[in-house]
């Protein structure tokens, strides 16, 4: 693992974890599980390089895992204080965890399999359901706007990020004797202002240091007017060619974000198909919880769903169906025209969607819509990038559907957007660009250069960072 400190001093500890050492008092920001090839995720097991017992505070920005993952660990390891979080964040922070934990406790059983016959060293799990249950205790959740003080003398406060549920920009105040004080922001991952549902990222206006990600720092995103039009023109293409429509969904903000779009077709008449199948028991879920939370969503989105879906997604689209049990799910395979699917795997490595897949991939009026980014390596890009046929459950499957990307569906601000949320601060903060690319965060650092004539750092791994 990485590490970045401040003098207070930031450490990155892996991809999206900063150590901050201030008056004392050290306070982890962020616990991310590193997500991708094999050999990177072989980094999750290694031993956090600080001991995580001599944590004041632990502060999480949202429930991805990339940002959250971790925390079963760091509790198994030794941390038995506070983890400061929103509402909304805590609520999904469960889902996920608990889901995150089935499958390490799964996978490592498969693993170990194979070891055992082959005379090698098993393995335990990442953690455990018990690593989670004990971390959720230790959560303690704050809305946005309210100043609290997480350790002495430091003040933690969560502004809207408009990512997704819940997220938040991550400001803290680092009080210091004489009454000085220093001003630490991080931006967490900062919400496209295009995103339907959510509020957009608050107003910064300074900061001493500012951690700032740059996930999408090289380009900006496809309008969203074209994107909707063209999801409107695969919809009705795929009805009049009486095929079924498939979306790789991942559970968490993706899958809310089409439901809304599906309802607002249905509402203003423009949707043709007559059922919508929510084939994920975790985007059940967590669909469950945006309703629950549904008085966060923005103004104008939370008049129309009060006014036509009775202040839920499930009502703001009648002909939505939830597919709970395996069951349920295979049903669904006995229909050959006019269904929309919703499943995960978001990318396409697992889950209900490849059983879909089977079923359909291989019909040349069905379509394959993929709302977003297909990693190196997934069975989702292999079919972006053409592959003709491809493996699925054992079988060898034709493709010929009709596969769409859509680029206007990302939770993430571009380019733009992030130069933009940063100009708003009354002057030019300390700038170190993080959680993202090399290449992506340089491109970032010579855009800000350009249009705003202010420097912006990339600290390397294990660099210590002073303030």
């Amino acid at each position: 693992m990485a590490l970045l400190t401040f003098h207070g001093a930031v450490q990155q500890v892996t991809g999206s974890c900063y150590l901050i050492e201030a008056n004392g008092r050290r306070v982890l920001l962020e616990c991310g599980m590193t997500q991708g090839f094999r050999r990177d995720e072989a980094n999750n097991r290694n031993r956090f390089p600080f001991d995580p017992s001599s944590l004041d505070a632990v502060v999480i920005s949202h429930a991805h895992l990339d940002h959250s993952g971790l925390l079963p660990k760091l509790a198994a390891e030794g941390y038995r204080g506070s983890v400061y979080l929103t509402p909304a964040s805590r609520s999904l922070l469960e889902l996920m965890l608990k889901d995150a934990a089935g499958l390490q406790e799964r996978d490592t059983e498969w693993e170990n399999r194979w070891r055992q016959r082959a005379g090698k060293a098993l393995l335990e799990p990442l953690y455990t359901q018990t690593d989670v249950d004990r971390i959720l205790g230790q959560c303690q959740t704050f809305e946005h706007e309210q100043l609290t003080e997480i350790t002495q003398g430091i003040e933690l406060c969560f502004h809207e990020a408009g990512h997704i549920l819940g997220s938040a920009i991550v400001e803290m105040l680092i009080h210091e004797p004489h009454n000085l004080m220093r001003r630490l922001v991080f931006s967490g991952d900062l919400g496209n202002s295009c995103s339907p549902l959510l509020h957009d990222p608050s107003v910064i206006r300074e900061a001493d240091l500012l951690l700032m990600e740059s996930t999408y720092g090289d380009r900006d995103h496809r309008p969203l007017e074209g994107t909707l039009d063209e999801l409107k023109s695969i919809l009705k293409d795929a009805f009049e060619a009486g095929g079924n429509v498939l979306f790789p969904a991942f559970a968490v903000g993706r899958t809310q974000e089409l439901l809304y779009y599906l309802g607002k077709f249905y509402q203003e008449g423009s949707l043709k198909q007559q059922v919508v199948f929510l084939d994920s028991p975790m985007a059940i879920a967590a669909t469950a919880i945006y309703d629950r939370y549904h008085q966060q969503f923005n103004h104008d989105d939370k008049t129309a769903i009060e006014q036509h879906g009775k202040g839920d997604l499930k009502h703001w689209l009648p002909i939505l169906r939830c597919t709970l049990t395996p069951d349920e799910s295979i049903a669904i395979n006995r229909i050959g025209s006019g269904a929309i699917i919703i499943a995960g795997a978001g990318m396409c490595n697992g889950g209900r969607i490849v059983h879909h897949f089977k079923h359909n991939l291989w019909r040349d009026n069905c379509h394959v819509v993929f709302p977003g980014f297909q990693a190196k390596g997934t069975l989702g890009r292999r079919l972006v990038d053409g592959e003709k046929q491809v493996r699925i459950v054992h079988q060898s499957i034709a493709v010929k559907a009709q596969l769409h990307t859509l680029g206007g569906f990302s939770a993430h601000a571009g380019q733009s957007q992030l130069i933009e949320w940063l100009s708003q601060f009354e002057r030019c903060p300390e700038i170190y660009l993080v959680h993202g690319e090399l290449e992506k965060s340089q491109l970032l650092a010579a855009a800000i250069k350009a249009r705003l004539g202010w420097q912006a750092n990339i600290p390397e791994p294990g660099e210590q960072i002073a303030f």
